[in-house]
């Protein structure tokens, strides 16, 4: 798709069907939303450049359609058993509705579309899939939540799969795709606070994502080996990937750890004491990959063979150097703030 007019009105409606969904005042009003945003997306998906693109569309098409179905014959069914607003007044109802959410964000153990959509999409639509298509179905799962064995099951699973799936990887857009279950596992977790912790959440893990998704995109980079050779030149860059990808994974001088901070003290003061250990090590074991992209950062001096042909200039641009600040000197501003005022 070459129309940057054409994208532009399909950014448009995607961003209205998200906004349709977390302001309808019924379920059919949040399904229409949520389609609305499925069929916008898909026409993004399709590009000529990448191969494996009309793939991942197609399967993107048949999983989001199955949880959408689903989705409203339970609504529907559920309102004709019951009155309209006694859905959700048992945790069954709540386990029934949040399973096709569940779906639709990829959380475990039902993420087995996430990685091999996300491994055929351009790195724009990686970033469009990790953040903007999850805030819809977080929102309405937001809204129907009881926190109960299911979603503690959910919240595990994702978290052990987030950190466990991404060991083995080699393609950054696969390790970025279980890092992605494993941070909808905390904020999961996040929503047994309030209803505005997981956005806060929600909302720093898209700055730290959209930071690397720059870096990888100015260096036109996408497997491991290729960051050895990523902008030898330009010592910054990879300074940059380094602290964002720390931060990500929730170490405590950066940004990362400040909501993680606070779900990690809600739990302990809620005697969630087992649940929370787990959580924070299998948080520790994605630094583990996290290091092995970055690990051209520690070795800053290294040198690039004479015979590589460079078909392109290494680039930082304003916006990574923004958010890399932002991710690098958050929790020091924060903590800043709440101490002055």
């Amino acid at each position: 798709m070459n129309n940057n007019s054409t994208k532009i009105l399909l950014l448009m409606t995607l961003m209205s069907g998200v906004l349709i969904s977390i302001s309808a005042n019924s379920w059919l009003g949040a399904w229409i939303g949520l389609e609305i945003n499925m069929l916008s997306f898909i026409p993004l998906m399709a590009t000529n450049k990448n191969i494996y693109t009309t793939e991942a569309s197609m399967k993107y098409f048949i999983v989001q359609t199955l949880a959408s179905s689903t989705l409203l014959f339970l609504i529907i069914s559920k309102s004709i058993i019951e009155e309209l607003y006694m859905i959700f007044n048992n945790h069954l109802s709540s386990m029934i509705v949040c399973t096709p959410l569940l779906l639709k964000s990829g959380a475990a153990p039902f993420h087995w579309w996430f990685p091999s959509i996300m491994e055929g999409l351009s790195w724009i639509n990686c970033f469009i899939l990790m953040t903007i298509q999850k805030m819809a179905p977080l929102m309405l799962i937001s809204y129907s939540l009881n926190m109960n064995l299911f979603m503690w099951i959910v919240i595990l699973m994702s978290v052990t799969i987030g950190s466990i799936g991404g060991m083995n990887q080699i393609s950054i857009r696969k390790i970025l795709t279980y890092s992605s279950i494993n941070h909808m596992g905390w904020m999961l977790a996040a929503m047994s606070i309030g209803e505005n912790m997981w956005f806060i959440y929600f909302f720093i893990y898209s700055i730290l994502n959209l930071t690397i998704i720059m870096i990888v995109l100015s260096q036109q980079i996408s497997f491991i080996n290729q960051t050895f050779m990523m902008g030898n030149e330009i010592t910054t860059m990879k300074f940059l990937m380094f602290t964002t990808l720390l931060s990500m994974g929730g170490l405590p001088p950066f940004l990362g750890f400040l909501p993680k901070w606070i779900i990690i003290q809600h739990m302990i003061i809620n005697d969630m004491n087992f649940i929370i250990s787990l959580m924070v090590i299998m948080s520790l074991m994605t630094l583990y990959y996290y290091l092995r992209i970055c690990y051209a950062s520690f070795i800053i001096t290294n040198m690039g063979p004479s015979w590589i042909i460079q078909f392109h200039k290494s680039k930082i641009t304003l916006l990574s150097m923004v958010l890399s600040s932002i991710s690098m000197f958050g929790l020091i501003l924060f903590t800043l703030m709440i101490n002055i005022f």
